[in-house]
């Protein structure tokens, strides 16, 4: 192919080659020398491929693809294999679709709850986080279909992402945010790497030479291209230096034109420019292997079959105080809240999937019980309004039952791409709800729907609570599956619940800044911080009930070869077949350095008849114990302890290790090992550890290119720019709820992206030209 390649770009002008570094339009990527458009579509628990032109946010409706769980419950399977199968699928939806890249998976870190997008990533582990994604690559890739694993890098927030400044200290960019990344593309090597909004440490991440080129490229060997979120480009000839291939969307010459005029300017060598284009001929001729196929269209049923028996793997059972569950179907269950009509069972944004066929859980409970279910709608989803009539009849309902199985967790318009949370509360009609059916029936199980943490107050008033995340277009049959013993929960938390907002030291740096971010709690992210502080979550990290129970014993270790090699024995103790998710963690408590107590460094998933034994197996490569040091990983010499367990907080076995390394040496993060009350230092220690002084923060006016459309409002040019956007982007066909999140998608669009985004209707010399006419108007106020 290489040789192909070349022959290829010898033939191209210097036209062509500009040409093919942008996209044709919002999906498609350009043709040159008779090569194919080839289409990308985001993903990625779902093939969106949308339907006629695409809208000015991107979420207009699409072609009817299975939707699968979305990663937070994805994730929540800690098993490898599945995730590959789930790959697998989606390859085969897009190749029937002719779609050559699928967007996705997210790799981002869950550094704070109110993520809006949170739901679209798999854990605050970057070794957990790394090793799905490594999975779900290679079986899309594995049908011939590329992938673009995303944001990279330390995109954590939906709030200004396009102008967001981040910053972050080396070792947290190194052995948290970039490492699950780093873990995916050496094991998978994703045809694309999605490059994020946001800037990093004062640089746009689309023009970020360090990340892009010397990381990514140069010291990772990424094989691929870089390819920009839509409208991520900040400046198109300092991204292709930096490593930024493939800009899109596409459907505007301006940066064709800014290329050849650098190009003859000598800012960018031509030699450089051919390295780009050559990646993207590379994709675009991987991509035609494929497309020159001919397949047999995928089976939508069988695929929505796959999609139950995924989604019944997702579910994380929380509680279950006096067996409760599994439910018996000669009882009569009171099936409360609209969810089990309604389901929600995705996010919102550009992942919004259109679903071959959706089955919600009242139908499944009907097939379980027949007669003996009782049903209410119990509250309102659209809105977050008290309702007197809905709430009497539920609890009249919950009388009635035996048991009561209460279908709650958060709105449609609660969590999205485009905005952030504001708290973690479930809406407060539905916290109603609980408290009347509480109060008149004990038997009660909370079924959560929500694609990220929520807090409960009223944790100690039911019996049961079982974590559905976002399962999916067949959550309501897999819901009955779990809930009726058909099949055993088995997953586990890939990230912590917390009793209250206040106790994550991230979130004391959040959302104070609009447009700056600054990760001060360092590596005390999610578990690392709560088993550090050694403080309660409200469930931790690996957490997972099943209908069985299980036993460790026999733990083995050696160390040989460079790898640490684990063994030891897990025993079904109960009654019922179950699958166990025993995790290994590892710490050092003598450091010279400040680490986390503990940290994952392999797991295993292990399916066992009752009384049933079997001996797991898990090696950890000795560079795992690495800790970035003085511009370099390394291993720090001395005793390291192994924790084998059910969850961080509930280890079984423990063995001290001796390991060969060499001495490390203390940098100016040893500042953390002398904060132990808030685990984040103040802005002058934050500055230290960073090497530099955080810059001025910016301010508002005078108006720029990167003025994002919410802060152009109270500007009447700028209003009227709004409302000429919303009502682009606006379809009659939206909800409220849909309206809102494409409201706030363009909101938080800069001018400087808008020439891309609109397909050239308002171009940069118009943008330009805007923005003298605003500041000109703010002279006159």
């Amino acid at each position: 192919m290489k040789q192909k390649v070349k022959e290829i770009l010898s033939k191209m002008t210097l036209e062509d080659k500009a040409r093919l570094c942008s996209g044709r339009n919002y999906w498609t990527l350009e043709s040159v020398l008779g090569l194919p458009n080839i289409l990308m579509s985001d993903g990625p628990h779902g093939l969106r491929k949308q339907e006629g032109n695409a809208d000015l946010a991107g979420i207009n409706s699409s072609v009817a693809s299975t939707c699968y769980p979305t990663a937070a419950g994805l994730a929540s399977t800690w098993n490898n294999e599945l995730i590959y199968q789930v790959g697998e699928h989606l390859g085969e939806e897009c190749r029937t679709n002719e779609i050559s890249v699928l967007l996705g998976p997210g790799v981002n870190i869950k550094r704070h709850p109110l993520c809006g997008r949170n739901f679209e990533y798999f854990s605050e582990d970057p070794y957990l986080s790394g090793t799905l994604a490594a999975n779900f690559i290679n079986g899309v890739q594995s049908k011939g279909i590329g992938t673009s694993i995303k944001h990279f890098v330390a995109y954590n927030r939906e709030s200004m992402r396009f102008v967001l400044d981040t910053f972050i200290d080396e070792r947290a960019l190194r052995e948290i945010y970039l490492k699950g990344f780093e873990i995916a593309v050496k094991e998978s090597q994703p045809w694309t790497v999605m490059c994020s909004y946001n800037l990093v440490n004062g640089t746009y991440q689309s023009e970020n030479k360090r990340l892009l080129n010397d990381i990514l490229k140069e010291e990772w060997k990424h094989e691929g291209l870089v390819v920009t979120d839509w409208g991520a480009c900040n400046d198109r000839v300092k991204g292709l230096i930096a490593g930024q291939e493939l800009e899109m969307p596409g459907g505007t010459d301006e940066n064709q034109r800014n290329i050849i005029e650098a190009v003859k300017s000598g800012t960018i060598s031509e030699d450089i420019l051919d390295e780009r284009v050559a990646k993207i001929i590379e994709l675009i001729l991987k991509s035609q292997e494929t497309l020159n196929q001919n397949f047999i269209p995928y089976d939508k049923e069988s695929h929505h079959n796959f999609a139950r028996r995924v989604a019944t793997e997702t579910m994380v059972l929380l509680k279950n105080e006096d067996h409760i569950l599994p439910l018996n179907k000669n009882q009569k269950v009171a099936l409360i809240g609209e969810f089990a009509v309604k389901p929600r069972f995705q996010g919102g944004g550009s992942s919004l999937v259109a679903p071959t066929k959706i089955t919600n859980a009242k139908d499944a409970f009907e097939k379980n019980l027949g007669d003996k279910l009782l049903y209410s709608q119990g509250y309102r989803s659209d809105e977050d309004i008290s309702d007197q009539a809905l709430l009497d009849d539920s609890i009249n309902t919950a009388k009635q039952a035996d048991v009561v199985v209460l279908m709650v967790g958060l709105t449609h318009g609660s969590e999205s791409e485009g905005f952030d949370r504001t708290h973690l509360n479930i809406p407060n009609n539905q916290l109603e709800l609980i408290k009347g059916v509480t109060k008149v029936n004990k038997n009660v199980v909370i079924a959560l729907s929500n694609g990220s943490p929520i807090v409960m107050p009223w944790k100690q008033d039911v019996k049961a609570i079982l974590e559905q995340y976002l399962a999916g277009q067949a959550s309501g049959e897999a819901l009955a599956d779990v809930l009726f013993g058909k099949a055993n929960p088995s997953g586990k938390l890939a990230e912590t619940f917390p009793n209250h907002l206040d106790e994550f030291p991230s979130n004391q740096n959040f959302s104070e800044k609009p447009r700056q971010i600054e990760y001060r709690e360092g590596l005390y992210v999610g578990y690392r911080y709560y088993d550090t502080a050694n403080k309660e979550p409200l469930y931790p990290f690996g957490h997972g009930l099943s209908y069985t129970s299980f036993s460790y014993d026999h733990l083995s270790i050696n160390v040989m070869n460079n790898e640490i090699k684990v063994s030891f024995t897990v025993t079904n103790t109960g009654d019922k077949e179950g699958k166990e998710i025993s995790q290994l963690y590892i710490g050092k408590k003598d450091s010279i350095v400040y680490r986390p107590d503990k940290e994952l460094k392999g797991y295993a998933k292990t399916t066992l008849q009752p009384q049933e034994s079997k001996t797991v197996e898990i090696s950890v490569p000795i560079e795992m114990l690495a800790v970035y040091n003085k511009e370099a990983f390394k291993i720090e010499n001395g005793e390291y302890e192994v924790l084998v367990g059910a969850s961080s907080r509930d280890i079984r076995l423990t063995k001290f290790i001796s390991v060969k390394g060499t001495s490390l040496l203390v940098e100016n993060d040893d500042i953390y090992k002398n904060i132990t009350s808030n685990f984040s230092p103040t802005q002058k220690e934050f500055e230290q550890i960073l090497g530099f002084k955080i810059p001025e923060y910016p301010t508002r006016r005078p108006f720029t290119m990167n003025s994002v459309i919410s802060e152009l409002q109270d500007n009447a040019i700028g209003k009227q720019l709004h409302d000429i956007l919303l009502e682009k982007a606006s379809n009659p066909d939206n909800d409220k709820i849909t309206s809102h999140i494409v409201e706030a998608m363009i909101n938080e669009m800069p001018i400087r992206s808008l020439s891309t985004l609109s397909g050239g209707m308002i171009s940069h010399s118009k943008g330009q030209e805007l923005i003298d006419m605003m500041n000109k108007e703010d002279i006159k106020q």
